[in-house]
C-alpha cells in the first residue's frame, strides 16, 4: 500500500489545521493507513502539491482561485474539521483511490 501526504489547512496554519489533524490521526490509525501529515496555510498549501488537502468547508472558495491538479491533489472539504465520523466518511474513498486502502 502507498503512503500517502496529507495536508490539514486553515487560514493561518496553526490552530484549526493542528485541531482537524489530530481528529484525523485517530482514523488513519483505525484504518490502518500510513500517512505523512502535515499543516500550513492556504496559499502555502497549493506549492506542497500533496495527495490530500483536508480543510473547512468555509475555505473553499479560496482553494477554487488556485490551479490544482485534481488528478495529484483531492482536496476534502469538512463542516466539522475535528469530526472523526466526517473525516473518515470523506476519507476513506480518497484513500482506495490513491491506493493507501485496501
Amino acid at each position: 500500500m502507498k503512503k500517502v501526504n496529507i495536508l490539514f489547512v486553515c487560514g493561518a496554519g496553526l490552530g484549526s489545521s493542528f485541531a482537524c489533524q489530530m481528529a484525523a490521526e485517530d482514523v488513519l490509525s483505525k484504518l490502518g493507513v500510513d500517512a505523512k501529515l502535515d499543516h500550513s496555510d492556504i496559499s502555502s498549501a497549493v506549492s506542497n502539491k500533496p495527495d490530500i488537502i483536508m480543510t473547512a468547508q468555509n475555505f473553499r472558495t479560496q482553494f477554487e482561485k488556485f490551479s490544482i491538479d485534481p488528478k495529484q491533489t483531492t482536496i476534502i472539504y469538512l463542516k466539522n474539521i475535528v469530526s472523526k465520523q466526517e473525516i473518515e466518511e470523506k476519507i476513506t474513498p480518497v484513500l482506495q483511490e490513491k491506493g493507501a486502502l485496501a
